[in-house]
């Protein structure tokens, strides 16, 4: 025996097969493990990195449809606003040009009133001249008109072709009042071309020299009373009592008078069932 035999030796014991291959396996169990570990870990730390790159995208996304749809609604708003402005302004001008024509028609429809009233005033003043030169050269020739003068002056003046009895005053009087026919009624009118009816009344008896009060109330008591069935040319009719009344006018014959009626009618010539008086005095 050597000797060395009882020394142990210091190489390591070899390690048999079945040894060797069950360690493989616990280490490649192991490294399996991690590896599957790993994955797992690597997965959920991956999982949120993904979800953070999305997020903002879709949000990106939804906001610019969002700005997108706010953008129509304010221009649908601004079409829908546009319209209405247009529309409005049509209907304005519309009703403008409307308004227009129509003081259009109302300015040449009181044109038109103007001029025929300025014609018919012209005829009138000339009437009215031809009837105070016819009138004029009666009472120079002393005042002895008969009813036949009076009627041709009436004529000519062209108020009335009615006849009348009167004579001498009386029948300038009825000439008076009847060439004043179409005049204008004016409160307070004393002539030459408006009147009220007191003062065409005493403006026509003025004529022959008789002074007459100014009112109606006054005139209406200035004379003799005389029945409505026994009246003559030239006499004051009266409306409303003696003393109180409120209209008057000149009894011109054959049914009718003269008188300064109303704003309306302006100086007339009336039958006397045109508006019954109430009676008459006869200052000629």
């Amino acid at each position: 025996m050597s000797h060395t035999a009882h020394i142990r030796s210091h190489r390591k014991p070899r390690r048999s097969a079945s040894t060797i291959a069950m360690r493989a396996g616990v280490a490649g169990g192991v490294l399996s493990t991690l590896a599957v570990a790993g994955a797992a870990g690597s997965a959920s730390a991956a999982e949120p990195v993904t979800q953070t790159l999305e997020l903002p995208t879709l949000t990106a996304d939804l906001s610019a449809q969002v700005a997108q749809s706010a953008d129509a609604t304010q221009q649908a708003a601004a079409n829908y606003e546009l319209r209405a402005e247009r529309d409005a302004a049509l209907s304005k001008a519309a009703k403008q040009a409307k308004s227009d024509l129509a003081d259009a028609k109302k300015k040449a429809e009181a044109k038109k009133r103007a001029e025929a009233a300025r014609k018919a005033a012209a005829e009138r003043a000339a009437s009215r001249s031809a009837e105070r030169a016819t009138l004029s050269a009666s009472t120079t020739s002393g005042g002895g008109s008969t009813a036949s003068t009076s009627t041709s002056a009436s004529t000519s003046a062209g108020a009335s072709t009615s006849t009348s009895t009167a004579t001498g005053s009386a029948a300038s009087v009825i000439a008076f009042v009847k060439a004043q026919v179409g005049d204008a009624y004016v409160s307070g009118g004393t002539g030459p071309n408006s009147w009220d009816c007191s003062g065409l009344v005493q403006a026509a008896f003025k004529q022959v020299g008789v002074s007459l009060p100014r009112v109606s109330q006054d005139q209406s008591t200035a004379g003799t009373q005389v029945s409505l069935s026994n009246l003559q040319p030239g006499d004051i009719l009266y409306w409303g009592g003696a003393g109180s009344a409120y209209h008057v006018g000149v009894y011109v014959g054959d049914g009718m008078f003269v008188g300064a009626q109303n704003p309306s009618t302006g100086v007339v010539e009336r039958p006397l069932s045109y508006d019954p008086p109430t009676g008459a005095v006869r200052v000629l």
